[in-house]
């Protein structure tokens, strides 16, 4: 009877534990972010950093501001959030970053005031006051004294530069500088002085407020042009948006320079132009552009390719000569595009612009292939797949 109850015991005791661990199986599958993840193709894994902290979730919503509330964290008026609280949620996983606002002390000349921002840049803080910071301008920021009694925080302390009117050779134009003498201004704005050059001022005269300085060449003859600065692009590649995809971002402004040119006039026909000097009047603004990198079509193996020839209409019995043609082609990357040519797609269409419909549509390309190999004129003579093969092996194109 003891040994029967025994038996019993060690039963009950192996049931409980099978149980046991079906229950921490479980248990572990709904815990486990990128586990759950695999199984709604909508839900997105979403890490949020705020304060030092990250809290991880699995969120179907469609913007950034209905993930940061379903996450449960308030945020206050004067709060950044990057990516932008509008941003639609279309990638598997985002990072989302919270800045929260902080006091700052704008020290500007006589202005003295506090505000509550979340930016990090001198030249976002100054904005959020009002206020704007120019090339010139020197901007620093810093702990705050506490013994002045401001209080603890941080201080963004502006130095503006000093504007004063210069004549370079024959044109006039107002500057701004923190330069302290003539000398540092010339190095500042890489003025040369050469030998016939002079200066109104002495080369040690301390840089005053809208004083006027006079730059001019003696003997030779001087013309001043303004020029405009082209700006540049920066491109950033974001491989959750689809391959095409471009968006302004930020656009670009071009600069002014004003430049000097040394002439040579001979019987009033100018023979000669050098440049001289220049003065950079307004700065260019880079054009900052973002472009989609994901590819738009995939090949995902033998199945890929049967399925686009057959939707081409090309007849199995040419299959092998097409699979022959276009591994050498493109590799069956739909996306291939060849820098030097400009020729696309699968069968390499130069130009693209030949082939009905999307040149990197794989069945588009792959009509319009079967349309090319079948020709059968006096200049080409493919009449068909096998004639076209039979060519890419003698000439290693087609």
């Amino acid at each position: 009877m003891f040994s029967l109850k025994l038996k019993y015991l060690w039963w009950l005791a192996l049931v409980a534990g099978a149980v046991l661990l079906a229950f921490l199986c479980v248990s572990q599958l709904n815990f486990n972010p990128v586990a759950r993840a695999t199984d709604n193709d909508k839900q997105r894994l979403i890490t949020i950093f705020d304060r030092g902290k990250e809290k991880i979730i699995l969120s179907e919503a469609t913007t950034v501001e209905s993930a940061i509330k379903e996450a449960g964290i308030y945020l206050d008026q004067k709060d950044l959030v990057e990516p932008s609280l509008n941003e639609e949620l279309v990638a598997s996983a985002y990072n989302i970053n919270i800045y929260r606002a902080r006091p700052v002390t704008v020290i500007d000349g006589n202005l003295r005031e506090k505000i509550m921002t979340p930016y990090q840049t001198t030249e976002q803080i100054a904005k959020d006051a009002g206020l704007e910071i120019k090339p010139e301008d020197k901007a620093s920021m810093e702990l705050a004294d506490i013994s002045s009694g401001g209080g603890a925080g941080l201080e963004l302390k502006i130095t503006r530069a000093k504007e004063i009117t210069i004549t370079l050779f024959s044109k006039t134009s107002v500057i701004r500088t923190q330069a302290k003498t003539v000398e540092e201004l010339l190095k500042e704005k890489d003025i040369k002085l050469e030998q016939n050059d002079r200066s109104s001022m002495a080369l040690n005269e301390p840089i005053q407020a809208n004083m006027q300085l006079k730059i001019w060449r003696e003997g030779k003859q001087t013309v001043t042009i303004d020029e405009e600065i082209a700006f540049g692009v920066e491109k950033i590649f974001d491989a959750d948006r689809d391959l095409g995809y471009k968006a302004i971002k930020q656009p670009g402004v071009n600069g002014k320079r004003n430049v000097n040119y040394e002439i040579t006039i001979n019987d009033g026909v100018e023979v000669s132009r050098t440049e001289i000097a220049s003065l950079v009047i307004e700065p260019a603004r880079a054009q900052i552009e973002v472009v989609g990198t994901k590819p738009k079509y995939v090949y995902q193996g033998e199945s890929s390719k049967v399925e686009w020839m057959r939707q081409a209409g090309i007849s199995e019995s040419d299959f092998g000569y097409v699979d022959y043609i276009i591994n050498r082609e493109s590799r069956w990357n739909p996306n291939s595009v060849n820098a030097s040519s400009g020729a696309c797609g699968l069968a390499q269409a130069l130009p693209c612009s030949k082939v009905p419909g999307d040149p990197l549509n794989p069945v588009d390309n792959l009509k319009w292939a079967n349309s090319y190999a079948q020709t059968c004129t006096a200049w080409r003579r493919y009449c068909g797949w096998e004639g076209a093969y039979q060519f890419w092996l003698r000439n290693n194109w087609w």
